[in-house]
């Protein structure tokens, strides 16, 4: 027998979507402050967590086994069809490869931090589940490149909603402390471009590579969106009928690739090749790709169970997220090192990781105006790198940890 208030797939679907619209209407319509510091994908992700827990709509519904198993992947497509690499390495240069190492530093420092959070004196006080590594390979991906990697990998990796939470938790707090660093790094400018030996040009070049790119996108006519339509359904029906078909990949034991990564993986790989032809030039896919991953992620609130919650499981996690941070940090500083690149870069290719496409214009604003639309595209960049990347994050985290 089922309590639930609104337990129809049909009426869990509205449901989830007025909470996005919700937010995001409140979010523009008042202006708070509070927005800065928790935008509305908090939100957006606990207010499901509160109406499944107090008996509004059910933890399981055919609503959420339709976005997982078809509106995932739809949103992948859309998103990775406007990835533009050469775009990007155009105007930015040595940078896009400063941002790449930087995404190296995420995988590497989510399995150090990981390793680290499973053996350090403190874990019987803060303890760190064996399987945690799904939680780290969930951060990754939207360190490398977004929300929606974030929730791709969630679900190549087959993590449960604890570990979305954990992650969105983390990230959340560890942005708190990294964006002001970003911004912050501007006033250094002359002494760190002096340090790193920048060429004086760098910066104007950049700045007129900027303005030759063009960056307008046509508004969306219904031939264009049915084509979107067809890349995203056929693409999301191939990769479904090969994941039901390819084998598992097993390592050491463990099983590594399943049918879940599988079908991350293949409409990734899809999307991407689709990216270097004419598809990219189609209208709208972004703000439709949006649209239904922020849709997704109040799903997955949805089937947060508060009774299986631990507080000292979160404190642990965001702690070795804090470690993580500053080895991605690391890492970030010597791309500029060796590339001999300018601070603006760095604070961007940073962004472009941590923050993704949300954040990386703002610290591009901050430092360059004219460098808007790069930093973009080097999110776009992360968006393509983040899938593959995150769960490769999880897995070496799987093996490691035996």
């Amino acid at each position: 027998m089922n309590t639930t208030i609104i337990s129809s797939p049909i009426g869990v679907m509205a449901v989830l979507i007025a909470v996005v619209s919700f937010w995001f209407w409140l979010e523009r319509r008042t202006h708070w402050k509070l927005f800065n510091y928790l935008p509305p994908l908090i939100f957006i992700y606990a207010s499901p967590v509160l109406l499944s827990n107090f008996g509004v709509i059910p933890f399981q519904s055919d609503a959420y086994d339709f976005l997982r198993q078809y509106g995932l992947p739809m949103f992948i497509v859309l998103m990775l069809i406007k990835v533009d690499v050469l775009g990007a390495i155009r105007i930015m240069g040595k940078g896009v490869f400063v941002m790449l190492i930087g995404s190296v530093g995420v995988v590497i420092g989510g399995v150090l931090a990981y390793t680290l959070g499973q053996s350090i004196a403190w874990a019987p006080y803060f303890p760190l589940p064996e399987d945690s590594w799904r939680a780290f390979g969930t951060l990754a991906g939207s360190w490398i490149g977004g929300t929606g990697n974030m929730t791709a990998a969630h679900a190549g990796l087959e993590g449960t909603a604890g570990d979305l939470t954990m992650a969105a938790a983390a990230d959340q707090m560890v942005y708190l402390i990294w964006l002001p660093i970003l911004l912050g790094s501007k006033a250094f400018a002359d002494r760190f471009n002096r340090w790193m030996k920048v060429p004086e040009d760098r910066v104007a070049q950049m700045e007129q590579a900027a303005a030759e790119f063009d960056h307008e996108e046509p508004a969306p006519t219904m031939t264009s969106l049915l084509y979107l339509g067809l890349l995203a359904v056929g693409f999301t029906w191939v990769s479904l009928g090969l994941s039901e078909v390819l084998p598992p990949v097993v390592v050491g034991g463990a099983t590594v690739i399943t049918a879940g990564t599988w079908l991350i993986l293949l409409v990734t790989t899809l999307a991407l090749i689709a990216s270097v032809t004419p598809a990219r030039r189609l209208p709208a896919a972004q703000p439709i790709a949006m649209a239904i991953i922020y849709v997704y992620v109040a799903r997955v609130g949805a089937t947060m169970d508060l009774s299986e919650a631990s507080l000292a499981t979160m404190g642990g996690f965001v702690m070795m997220a804090y470690v993580w941070i500053f080895i991605h940090g690391a890492f970030i500083l010597t791309g500029a090192w060796l590339f001999k690149v300018d601070v603006h870069t760095v604070a961007i290719a940073s962004a472009a990781n941590i923050g993704g496409a949300a954040s990386a214009p703002i610290v591009a604003a901050h430092h360059r105006k004219t460098l808007v639309p790069a930093s973009i595209l080097m999110a776009l960049i992360g968006y393509a790198l983040g899938n593959y990347l995150a769960i490769l994050t999880g897995r070496l985290g799987q093996l490691i940890g035996g």
